[in-house]
């Protein structure tokens, strides 16, 4: 069923709408319910999504400079081909994510609980996992200007498709993960600081 921009208010009950071309901006959808819909090239700036539950839906060539999320829930959702200036999805519940091209200057999953999270052929400027507890996440083909791992908890973390071209924060955070070799000697003078090495 078509969706209009004025169906996104908050605590709405959505299910398997399409929003299709439509200019999202500003709207406020704090609480409301995403079951089996799709959004397909719309303007989002400035959408709320506080709290909200995302449950089987797509998101395909979505543009935003910024869209807000704190605490909301994900699962078995898919994002292809959105430019995001920003997510912020802090202290978020993800279940399968999938985010496959595309780009997203700053994914903020700060004290999110993640467990199964797929990001393929995107570029990322900012991902930001600091305090968050991360389980099953796997990076394939992605630039990543800089990863922020500090005080989180990692378990089958696959980062060997990340290209870390800005480094590493919170480097102590990444126990758990899998890395390449040559990741590896690019983190070592970040993993000396951090063991308080001297190296001569």
């Amino acid at each position: 069923m078509d969706a209009t921009a004025d169906d996104l208010v908050p605590d709405a009950d959505l299910d398997a709408l399409t929003f299709e071309g439509l200019d999202l901006s500003g709207r406020d959808a704090s609480g409301a319910r995403f079951l089996e819909c799709e959004l397909t090239g719309c303007r989002a700036d400035g959408l709320r999504l506080d709290h909200a539950r995302l449950l089987d839906t797509t998101w395909t060539a979505v543009q935003a400079g910024d869209v807000r999320a704190p605490g909301s829930a994900w699962r078995d959702v898919t994002l292809t081909d959105v430019r995001l200036g920003a997510l912020g999805t802090s202290a978020a519940e993800v279940v399968r994510l999938r985010v496959v091209g595309g780009k997203v200057d700053y994914l903020d999953l700060r004290g999110a609980t993640v467990d199964g999270l797929h990001l393929e052929r995107v570029t990322l400027g900012d991902l930001d996992l600091s305090g968050a507890t991360v389980r099953k996440l796997v990076v394939v083909d992605c630039d990543v200007r800089r990863l922020d791992t500090s005080d989180a908890r990692l378990r089958d973390v696959d980062l060997r498709g990340a290209r870390l071209t800005g480094g590493v924060d919170g480097v102590g955070g990444l126990a758990g993960a899998t890395i390449s070799g040559d990741q590896l000697l690019d983190l070592a003078p970040l993993l000396a600081a951090h063991l308080g090495l001297r190296v001569c």
